[in-house]
This record gives structure tokens, sequence and C-alpha cells, in this order.
């Protein structure tokens, strides 16, 4: 995971990691861990940057081509103006998404992450030196396509979307645990396609979800032009999010994502994973 392949340092942190002053016995985990910390610090920050202009910030994840920018560009010309948007896009390399954004006449910030294969809290909060929250009502982050490492990662939004295209295989919440348990909704994207996918089942891709003990929702949709379908869901799913957040601002609260213990372990303490108790059916056992 991270602390084998590098991607815990991001252009947003590097800074953090060279101010760090070499203790003795300091250890890499002990690194990583004030890494953490101070990215959940710096989404808390973020967070009370979006309630303080009543911004719904929500989280697009998914594994690389399952229709995140597609999804964006369809909600756009589906909400037709009625709710004010900006997008931060999340990719290793080059503006294409962002710019496919701006075609549509919305604000989008692109973020570059080099190595990194997600987004962390440090480049969300530098994004927006770049965004007028205060002249829209969702904020939309397309995280990097990676189905492991974005749902270990507060960045200071408030819900997150795991799309799972019919192209991927219906047992991917089964392989990827961590990522779907984080989902406060599942997007099944690219059911245009299923006529052709006689392998891909959406009634069990739904199932593998709640073997995990989730309750999130479940949408179906394509995004394609000449097929809308699900779409209506989604717009719908998006303003009764909206208001419910609203109403907690009302009473001083906010809404926090589902960020996955399990995942911030691989992201800490490699000696943790061995020792881990075991979960069954969401109990310790």
């Amino acid at each position: 995971m991270c602390n084998t392949c590098g991607c815990n340092i991001t252009p947003g942190n590097r800074p953090l990691v060279l101010a760090e002053k070499p203790a003795k016995g300091a250890t890499t985990v002990t690194v990583l861990k004030n890494l953490l910390d101070k990215n959940d610090r710096q989404a808390d920050h973020n967070r009370s940057h979006f309630d303080a202009q009543r911004v719904l910030a929500v989280n697009l994840m998914s594994s690389p081509g399952s229709g995140k920018t597609a999804l964006l560009e369809a909600t756009i010309k589906r909400l037709n103006g009625s709710l004010r948007l900006a997008v931060i896009e999340g990719d290793l390399e080059t503006e294409n998404d962002a710019a496919r954004i701006r075609a549509h006449g919305v604000p989008a910030h692109q973020i570059t992450t080099g190595t990194a294969c997600h987004l962390d809290a440090h480049l969300i909060h530098d994004s927006l030196h770049h965004i007028d929250l205060s002249s829209i009502d969702i904020l939309f982050i397309e995280n990097v396509g990676n189905l492991v490492c974005p749902a270990s990662f507060d960045l200071g939004h408030h819900l997150n979307v795991t799309l799972l295209s019919t192209t991927e295989g219906d047992d991917k919440p089964a392989k990827y645990p961590v990522m779907f348990r984080a989902a406060d909704l599942m997007l099944i994207t690219k059911t245009d396609l299923l006529p052709f996918l006689d392998d891909f089942l959406p009634n069990r891709a739904e199932q593998a979800l709640r073997d995990l003990a989730s309750k999130a929702p479940v949408i179906n949709l394509s995004s394609r032009q000449n097929s809308d379908a699900g779409l209506d869901a989604w717009i719908d799913w998006l303003n009764e999010q909206m208001q419910l957040h609203r109403d907690r601002l009302q009473n001083r609260q906010t809404t926090r994502p589902n960020i996955q213990r399990d995942g911030q372990l691989l992201h800490s303490d490699p000696a943790q994973l061995r020792f881990r108790p075991v979960l069954k059916d969401g109990l310790r056992i």
C-alpha cells in the first residue's frame, strides 16, 4: 500500500515532510502518523470553510474509466443552472478532465498529483484559492482513479460517492471493501452497456455491497446523451443531501464522510495490519 509505493507523500504535504526535524528514535511510522494527523486537522479546516459558505462537498471515487467526468458533464446538463457547481479534478497528469468541465461553463481546478494515487486535505485547501465558494452550492471533488487509497483520506468533504462501472465486474465491492464501505451512495454506471454484458448483474453488485454491512443506497444510471436512465434519481439524491446538510448547519452541526479506519491502518503502521482483529459481518471476533 502507501507505505510501499510512497504515495503517502503528495505535492500538498511534501513541505510538511521536509519540515520534519529528525528526532532520536523517530521512525517512518511516526512520520506517516504525523502526516495523517496533520491531514485530518487540515480537513476540519477545509470543512469549516465549506460550512461557512453553506457549500456541500461531494467526493467522487472509483477506478479509472468508470465515468466520473462523464457523470459530472451529464449532471451539469441536467441541473441546467438550478444548482451552482464547481469541480476540483484530481489526476496524475494532464488537465483534460478540468477542460471538459470548463467547456460546460462550470469553474474547474485541476490538481496533478504526479505519483500520488489520491488527493489529500492539503491539496484541496490549496485548490480553494482558485474557487469562489460564495458563488456555488455544490463542490464536486473528482478523486484520482483508484479503488484503494482515496477512501482513507478526509479531504474536508461531506459525502463519498463511489462509482462502479458495469465493465468492471459486479464483485468489485467484495474485492475492494475499504472503498465501498466508505460510500454514502454507490452509483452503478454505464448501464446502457448491460444488454452486451451478460456477466454483470446489478442485483449481484448491490448484494456484494450489502454483504459489507453497508446501507448506502444504490442508483443505476447511464451518463450517455441518448440514455439518461437513473439521472433523475441521482439529481433527487443530490437535492435531498443538500437540504439535509443545510438543516444540520442550521443546528450548528455538519456532515462528515465515512473515512475507513482499516484504510488508515494501511497508511500508518504496518505492524497493526499483522495483529488487527479479524472482522466478520462487521463484528470483531
